[in-house]
């Protein structure tokens, strides 16, 4: 049976107000001792990805913003940070109403998960939840953003989300992974 691989050490290299670069020296299965450079969020609360759908409209709410790292608009599930004193639920609850003005019923909160375990070790949870339309008659909500925040609320019916991401590549703008996933196992269904 091979040995469980293992941290030894963890060296900082560079570190910014939201994120750390580091270097980690880890003892693999085999005994080779091996370096790996990994980036970290400083304050290490995780993060949260909202799945929010409009029941009526069976339409799911996503998000545009322009991302600095990949210098173009990118399409996502509303998400952000928990904060130290927050459950993932109520993060979720907060998040969705700040980026998009909608607030919904929690259906399902996932189990932690990595996104990109391959350059972080960042846990992102996965809070489904349920909107009720008849809580929004006179139109779309208003968003609560912060200052640091420009993010357009994009409604889009599951059925027609591929031909939607298309559309966006096609016009320049990039598509979160997950959208992808999320498109590919709902036609699963």
């Amino acid at each position: 049976m091979k040995k469980k691989p293992e941290i030894l050490a963890k060296k900082v290299l560079g570190k910014g107000k939201w994120l750390s670069v580091n270097e980690l020296k880890w003892q693999d299965s085999e005994d080779r001792i091996r370096t790996w450079e990994t980036s970290e969020r400083v304050n290490g609360s995780g993060a949260v990805m909202i799945i929010a759908v409009i029941k009526q409209s069976d339409e799911v709410i996503l998000v545009k913003q322009f991302r600095p790292p990949t210098a173009k608009f990118v399409i996502e599930f509303p998400a952000g940070l928990i904060d130290p004193d927050e459950s993932a639920a109520v993060t979720a609850s907060r998040e969705l109403y700040e980026e998009t003005g909608y607030h919904g019923k929690i259906i399902e909160v996932s189990e932690p998960a990595y996104s990109s375990p391959g350059m972080s070790g960042e846990k992102l949870i996965i809070v489904t939840m349920e909107v009720d339309a008849e809580c929004f008659n006179d139109g779309p909500p208003e968003s609560c953003q912060e200052d640091s925040e420009d993010i357009e609320t994009i409604l889009v019916k599951r059925s027609e989300l591929k031909d939607f991401f298309r559309a966006e590549v096609e016009a320049g703008n990039g598509i979160d992974s997950k959208l992808w996933t999320y498109a590919d196992a709902i036609k699963q269904k």
